[in-house]
């Protein structure tokens, strides 16, 4: 039996697992590492600690196998990343993470200055505080000597796979999220890396994600243990990876991921470029095409309310309080913006808020209002999709919060379409391993390995009752944030 292993870099740990050619899960992994916040809004990490929980982690992920019948590997990660490197291959600065707020300045730059439709062109994405090229201009800007010694701009995952390898590369989908991709032509894009100052030659070479990029270096096999000639595939971002393991490959199909941040990620066979330029357009790591709306704060919220609010990690007893009925009723709102906003608002300056307080109102008002919020945010992103005339029926649905039974239900009916859950969810790494069975040709293509490897468990449906309760809720709810758009910027000043 052959063995394949997926890596999820994440943003608080890695994921390993060790993967059969049948899709079972022979053993899995996780490794915590620091994330560290230098200022106020700041978010890094050393890229030395993902490559220290990898070599920790292999070793003991395969340790009761025979390690030779271990073929490939694939790693998943975290988007948008900044990790520069030296012409020694050194890492010359911590990486600036997805989720750093310090470019205010030049996003604004890119899209008000540069102008919105012309980056809209050279990379049919705007641009947004947490990609990699407002990144770029900032150390630009404000480190000029790290800037001047750039000799790669690689992003999270790709690290671990220069690492395992030597070559520099990165796949289709997470170079989407770089904005220094042209997507459509799935090239780097002369117009952006001139804007930032930067050079083709320091830019990564470009893959599909189930492409085999190299084997693994010998003496990288003898110090994790493996054999020699393990192919490693090109890897996928994050989102495009957990896409592939939940089954969300081929035309239309739809996934929504309820974990720290919240996705709504819509397969598609061909290149579509949203005129609103409110959700993403990405390659896929099947060889096509997504789109993507991204709220960066979803099962988040729930857990600041009921740790930090509440004073219980007892989620199930809270959630015992709610009433879905009264709540769609009521006239008070949450909007979910406890990091500032991606998808699709795009502004940093946001914040959590809840509007409609009264004496009466009670903790499981607030909790229910909390998880609305969120379902909400979920549906402004459905709604942009649903006005370039893409029709959703059902999704799959994955991350944390999907397990909440009570918020399938509440989401169902605030977006009146199916939820579907999988019989096993197990995320990016998942995605990862089976990238690497075609990299190391074990099988055909991802859509073969996703008709093979997964189906679903549930399937929950909108419930009458509250379909047009949520539906006159959420229009009142679409008229917060505009509302209060401008104090954002007054307070903040």
């Amino acid at each position: 039996m052959n063995y394949y292993i997926g890596i999820d870099l994440g943003t608080s740990s890695v994921k390993l697992m060790l993967t059969a050619k049948d899709g079972s899960i022979a053993n899995t992994k996780s490794y915590e590492y620091p994330v560290r916040y230098p200022n106020p809004g700041w978010s890094e990490q050393s890229p030395e600690d993902w490559w220290d929980a990898v070599v920790k982690g292999i070793p003991e992920l395969i340790a009761d196998i025979d390690v030779s019948c271990i073929k490939g590997i694939g790693v998943a990660g975290q988007m948008h990343g900044c990790v520069i490197l030296d012409s020694s291959d050194s890492v010359i600065r911590p990486a600036i993470l997805w989720n750093d707020g310090r470019t205010a300045k030049q996003t604004e730059y890119l899209n008000m200055v540069i102008g919105e439709d012309k980056i809209s062109k050279y990379t049919a994405n705007i641009a947004f505080a947490g990609f990699t090229a407002p990144k770029i201009l900032w150390l630009r800007e404000c480190e000029p000597d790290n800037f001047s010694k750039i000799n790669k701009i690689m992003l999270p995952k790709d690290y671990i796979n220069y690492r395992l390898t030597g070559v520099h590369a990165c796949d289709y989908s997470d170079a989407s999220g770089m904005l220094l991709l042209d997507v459509s032509n799935k090239c780097w894009s002369e117009e952006m890396l001139s804007l930032c100052g930067i050079d083709k030659k320091q830019m990564p070479q470009l893959f599909e994600s189930f492409d085999c990029i190299g084997t693994v270096l010998p003496s990288v096999a003898k110090q994790l243990g493996l054999p020699d000639g393990v192919r490693v595939a090109a890897g996928a971002g994050d989102n495009a990876a957990a896409a592939i393991g939940t089954g969300t490959v081929g035309n239309g199909k739809c996934n929504i991921s309820l974990g720290t941040s919240g996705t709504v990620f819509i397969s598609s066979d061909s290149f579509t470029l949203p005129d609103s330029h409110a959700i993403h357009s990405f390659a896929h790591a099947d060889g096509g095409f997504h789109l993507m709306g991204c709220i960066l704060s979803a099962a988040s919220c729930n857990k600041w309310f009921c740790e930090q609010i509440l004073g219980t990690n007892d989620y199930a007893s809270v959630e015992k309080t709610a009433d879905l009925e009264k709540s769609a009723k009521n006239s008070l709102f949450f909007l979910p913006y406890l990091m500032g906003e991606r998808s699709p608002i795009n502004d940093t300056d946001a914040t959590g808020m809840f509007i409609g307080l009264r004496p009466d109102t009670t903790r499981a008002d607030m909790f229910t209002a909390v998880l609305e919020g969120v379902s909400f945010a979920i549906r402004d992103n459905m709604e942009i999709a649903k006005k370039l005339g893409i029709k959703i029926e059902e999704s799959g649905i994955c991350g944390g919060g999907s397990k909440s039974g009570l918020w399938k239900r509440m989401l169902s009916s605030v977006l009146n379409i199916r939820l579907c859950v999988p019989v096993s969810e197990e995320g990016p790494g998942y995605g990862g391993a089976i990238l690497s069975m075609i990299a190391a040709g074990e099988y055909e293509s991802v859509a073969e390995c996703v008709g093979r490897f997964t189906s679903v468990s549930e399937t929950v449906c909108p419930d009458e009752k509250l379909v047009p309760l949520y539906e006159e809720k959420y229009n009142k709810f679409k008229k917060v944030y505009p509302a209060v758009r401008q104090l954002y910027k007054d307070i903040k000043e």
